[in-house]
């Protein structure tokens, strides 16, 4: 048993806004050697009580699990002949939010960043049916630099499904799982991040745009393992962020290239696991779970819960855009059942903060006992400190586990990786991890 440390601030995982460093350099991407990116959450100075909070996590985590669900499920039964214009399920929006500047003059915008898509996209005049956004929507035809790709472009044919407009453009269209969509016009345009200006980024020009998700800000940022998202455009073979305790006045660093490596003089060895590909999933980053330890106690979760099948469905993904884990039933069952046999704390109703699992927690928390958590991947145990499994909202007495059961994937949530850097190494097929103070990076 470990004892459990309350952050009095842990609540609230979800949504940043970013900002964007980069060394300084010409405009050329080759010099782009690597940047570094600020998360700052989204909830902060909004006064919301913790119970508020709770509830906004999980009914963002949960709606995110039951689209990337969907995604899984429905793929595989979808038409995927090349020029054809379908509706194929994607990840869908996530927790992040990346401050950019489009065009010749330059434009601001606020982009949801998603680890689980490729596309980059904004919504674009002349809007056909475009949601509500915080700044104006960009108008292509006000810059110098922007131009629309043809049918026959390599990133065009990259596209999950596309079609050709009248003139031989290139007209793209994304689906998600509770039916958002963006739909509109391939083309490249000049991005400002930070002071570097990139020249010819692919992008999704949407005039077609619909969903309630994507409001936060002027549409979406893709981090996929595809040629379509910014790391795979930019030529960055890597990156990596590390998210800080929930303290609201803390930034989490998100970095990009030579800036994403673990620091040599780190403490502890960084461990690391392959990165697994799905053919019918080939943007997200799945990894090998091969068990799970509670307390002392290795779980006899069968080998094949977790596998990753052949028609595209099961497996663990790691996502930026999740903030609780979720387990495939099977194993979440006996990962339930060991908590609550183990924790000596009577079982409490947690539905009123949208969480499974809840213990009726005593006034005196500092002699609460919980159980260790550890996940077993291929080649590397993540043995997470209770404050990134266990949450306690001490208005209500409840004590929660921020793990719930899930049908068709798992999804390592980013709740269960604060205060760890995490290392995508897509050029190699690996991503690594290692104990880390993030606010001290």
């Amino acid at each position: 048993m470990i004892r459990i440390r309350f952050l009095q601030t842990i609540l609230a995982l979800t949504t940043f806004i970013v900002f964007f460093y980069l060394p300084h350099a010409d405009s050329s991407r080759p010099s782009i050697k690597g940047l570094r990116v600020g998360l700052t959450h989204i909830d902060s100075n909004r006064n919301f009580s913790k119970v508020e909070l709770l509830q906004r996590i999980s009914r963002r985590s949960q709606h995110r699990m039951t689209r990337l669900v969907k995604r899984t499920l429905k793929l595989s039964k979808l038409d995927s002949t090349p020029g054809k214009l379908q509706s194929k399920v994607r990840a869908g929006n996530g927790e992040f939010l990346m401050d950019m500047a489009i065009g010749t003059p330059s434009q601001t915008y606020s982009a949801i960043v998603d680890t689980g898509s490729d596309l980059i996209w904004t919504q674009c005049k002349p809007c056909v049916d475009c949601f509500s956004q915080p700044t104006p929507i960009f108008d292509p035809s006000t810059s110098s630099t922007y131009k629309k790709l043809p049918c026959t472009a390599t990133l065009c044919e990259a596209l999950p499904s596309y079609t050709c407009n009248s003139d031989k453009t290139c007209e793209y269209i994304y689906s998600y799982g509770d039916s958002s969509s963006t739909q509109g016009t391939l083309s490249t345009e000049a991005f400002t991040l930070g002071s570097q200006k990139v020249n010819d980024v692919t992008f999704g020009c949407g005039d077609t745009n619909d969903g309630g998700g994507f409001s936060q800000g002027a549409g979406l940022v893709g981090l996929g393992r595809g040629p379509l998202s910014l790391t795979s455009q930019l030529g960055f073979g890597k990156f990596s962020y590390c998210l800080t305790s929930l303290d609201e006045t803390k930034t989490s660093p998100l970095f990009f290239g030579s800036l994403a490596d673990f620091s040599a003089s780190a403490a502890t060895p960084a461990q690391s696991t392959p990165l697994v590909k799905n053919s019918l999933q080939p943007s997200f980053y799945y990894l090998s779970l091969k068990g799970i330890t509670v307390g002392s106690t290795k779980l006899a979760i069968p080998n094949s819960t977790f596998a990753l099948n052949s028609d595209g469905t099961g497996g663990l993904i790691i996502d930026s855009g999740t903030s609780i884990t979720y387990l495939e039933q099977a194993g979440y069952k006996l990962v339930k059942k060991a908590f609550t046999s183990q924790m000596q704390l009577p079982v409490a109703d947690g539905s009123a903060v949208g969480l499974d699992l809840c213990f009726s927690a005593p006034s005196d928390t500092s002699s609460i006992a919980v159980p260790k958590f550890i996940l077993h991947f291929d080649n590397a145990d993540l043995d997470l400190p209770a404050d990134n499994y266990m949450i306690l909202d001490s208005s209500s007495g409840l004590l929660c586990l921020t793990v719930m059961g899930s049908s068709g994937m798992s999804i390592l949530g980013n709740f269960q990786q604060q205060n760890y850097q995490i290392l995508y190494d897509v050029e190699n097929e690996n991503l690594s991890f290692m104990p880390t103070q993030c606010d001290q990076l």
